[in-house]
């Protein structure tokens, strides 16, 4: 088991910058639960546990500038998650990076912590009960850039690609099941209220 990592060394990369396509284009980092959005419920959903906060966003700014949020955009556009994980990388000023999709419907609370314990030379990451997920992953900060930047340079887009090229072992969480809301029907039985663009 690895020693631990002091939560001041650890920056949140929350992922917002989907483009929801399969619901109508709708943002997913402000759907609501409960009344609380999305990327609102997951910034303080490990905050006794990291440092910094980031938000990988290529809209919005404003609305995520109310909650105090830092946006990060997509240094290079139309890469998909790679290009988030680059410009979260590039921005974060902690050793770790700790990277989270908002559309995750749940997370265990150890999630983090055990992560952070069962960790290779350069991070790990998740699979649940569904898989692997490997954008929750933990990162360490210098290896991701430079593995971003090699992806991105060879025509990389595909982030089982970008794990290929680090020290980042699979963290079972047996039973566990992330899910992600994806479609009207993600939302439905989460209990998310469905945009009007989206129930069609």
């Amino acid at each position: 088991m690895k020693t631990s990592i002091p939560a001041a060394d650890i920056t949140l990369g929350l992922l917002a910058g989907g483009r929801g396509t399969r619901l109508g284009g709708v943002d997913k980092a402000w759907l609501e639960r409960e009344g609380v959005p999305q990327v609102v419920r997951w910034s303080k959903r490990f905050v006794d546990e990291h440092g910094p906060l980031l938000v990988s966003a290529n809209r919005d700014p404003d609305r995520h500038a109310v909650h105090g949020f830092r946006v990060v955009p997509d240094r290079t556009p139309d890469l998909g998650p790679i290009g988030a994980l680059d410009a979260l990388a590039d921005a974060c000023a902690t050793p770790w990076l700790f990277t989270l999709p908002v559309d995750l419907v749940g997370a265990n609370d150890c999630l983090l912590r055990t992560l952070v314990s069962q960790r290779g030379g350069d991070g790990a990451y998740a699979v649940d009960a569904d898989g692997p997920q490997p954008l929750v992953a933990l990162w360490r900060r210098d290896a991701l850039r430079i593995a971003c930047a090699a992806a991105i340079a060879a025509g990389e887009s595909a982030v089982h690609r970008l794990r290929q090229r680090l020290d980042l072992p699979a963290v079972l969480f047996a039973g566990v099941r992330f899910g992600n809301l994806n479609t009207p029907d993600d939302l439905r039985a989460a209990g998310l209220v469905v945009p009007e663009s989206s129930s069609t």
